[in-house]
């Protein structure tokens, strides 16, 4: 039996959660997310989306967790920037994060691109979209500016990192992980020295360097930045006339100020300074495997720590339902989370996230599988290592996952062997008809 002390008690029993309070440095702080991002990777999950908005978790959007760490680290004046695709992104963060009061200086702000340039253009990289926004930040009047993507899975007080900027007379911060130096090729990579002050910063290098001390592990950019506001203001205007410039912030913007600004690391690290959780969902196979590994009986990452809420927008739902219990079709689930509204009926499910207001029919079979909302299976079905995006029906009989050469020639199928079945895929979305016309 699982020991639950008074002080736990007391906490489950509350009606509230207590996230971090608001100081003074917080509220003088202005969080930009750059969610505009395309997401290509994840193939046919952002053929209709933007990366930010992909379902995670069996209740959330990826995007949640970036914004939830805003709220619980008391930063709680937020831009959202979008730019592709963004229709479901705007509609979740109205519907989910609307609950804050502008009449007090705390808000979600959604910033649309609105080719604001003379030349009439998009956002052409993440320091273009900050440049194309300067004049909406200087309304703000914020004394630093975080700067973060919207599009990776991940709990971080954002306050000690603010402190530590504060603390080191920082121009700019970076957020940093320890990776593996095979693969840190795929990150921003820094040196630094013994106070964390960044001597070097490359973007994707062939030869990382490694840690001093470590040399079997690098430090790799979280994509996360805290700026003095008025050194990011000059920062953005010389990265702006820079015509050599691919305006990023990881290619160009933080490289170059290495040698003229204070650029400090901060490692993001667990109490006993190993690395904390942190993923990148950037590719099918990452996806997948970041949401299977929640179903592990100690999951990495805890998405039940009440201090620590990851807030959502949240259907009216009844509980999830598992009916019938004969030897031939019984209703179960294990090692999975099973959102609201789902209805399991004679069927077996192991190792899946399974997203509110599913139906899964009698006598099928669901292993190692994430299926998005809405989605109905069928009658005696097999779905093996399978992603199914949302508002999917899938066949009474329908077999996934046994015969790759057959589902390569109907879904899309990862180097790995993870099938992604979507709508367009099953003839049931009309994109058919769009596609020959948006490319």
């Amino acid at each position: 039996m699982t020991t639950v002390t008074p002080e736990e008690q007391v906490s489950n029993y509350r009606y509230h959660v207590e996230p971090q309070l608001v100081n003074d440095l917080t509220r003088r702080t202005l969080v930009l997310v750059l969610a505009g991002g395309e997401g290509s990777r994840l193939h046919d999950l952002t053929r209709w989306r933007a990366k930010p908005a992909v379902p995670f978790g069996g209740k959330y959007r990826i995007i949640d967790f970036a914004l939830s760490n805003c709220i619980n680290s008391g930063m709680r004046r937020i831009g959202v920037l979008t730019q592709y695709r963004a229709h479901s992104l705007i509609r979740h963060i109205q519907r989910a994060w609307s609950f804050l009061r502008n009449e007090i200086g705390e808000f979600v702000e959604i910033l649309p691109a609105q080719q604001r340039t003379l030349d009439k253009r998009w956002y052409k990289g993440t320091a273009d979209a900050l440049f194309q926004n300067i004049d909406i930040i200087d309304r703000h009047s914020p004394d630093y500016v975080m700067v973060l993507g919207g599009d990776h899975i991940y709990t971080m007080d954002y306050s000690r990192m603010l402190f530590h900027h504060v603390e080191h007379k920082a121009d700019c911060t970076v957020g940093c992980i320890e990776v593996p130096i095979g693969e840190a090729s795929s990150y921003g990579v820094m040196s630094i020295d013994d106070t964390t002050r960044v001597t070097r910063f490359a973007e994707k290098p062939l030869h990382p360097d490694g840690i001093p001390g470590k040399p079997d592990t690098a430090l790799a950019s979280m994509g996360i930045y805290i700026f003095s506001a008025s050194k990011l203001y000059r920062l953005l205007h010389s990265d702006a006339i820079n015509l050599n410039s691919s305006h990023d912030f990881g290619k160009d913007v933080v490289p170059n100020s290495v040698e003229k600004c204070r650029v400090f690391a901060y490692p993001f690290t667990k109490p006993d300074g190993t690395p904390a959780y942190w993923r990148d969902v950037g590719t099918v196979d990452s996806y997948w495997q970041a949401n299977i590994e929640l179903c592990a009986v100690e999951p990495k990452l805890n998405l039940y720590d009440r201090h620590w809420p990851i807030w959502t927008y949240q259907n009216q739902l009844p509980p999830a339902k598992f009916v019938f219990d004969d030897e031939d079709r019984r209703g179960c689930a294990t090692d999975s989370l099973i959102s609201a509204g789902v209805i399991v009926s004679g069927a077996s499910i192991k190792r899946c996230i399974v997203f509110f207001a599913c139906r899964i029919g009698s006598r099928s079979v669901v292993r190692d599988s994430v299926i998005l909302p809405k989605v109905t299976i069928g009658d005696d079905c097999r779905i093996y290592n399978t992603i199914i995006d949302k508002g999917c029906v899938i066949p009474d009989g329908t077999v996934i996952g046994e015969d790759i050469k057959e589902d390569a020639r109907r879904f899309h199928v990862t180097p790995k062997g993870i099938r992604l079945v979507t709508r367009a895929m099953m003839g049931q979305h009309v994109s058919e008809l769009l596609d020959p016309l948006l490319g």
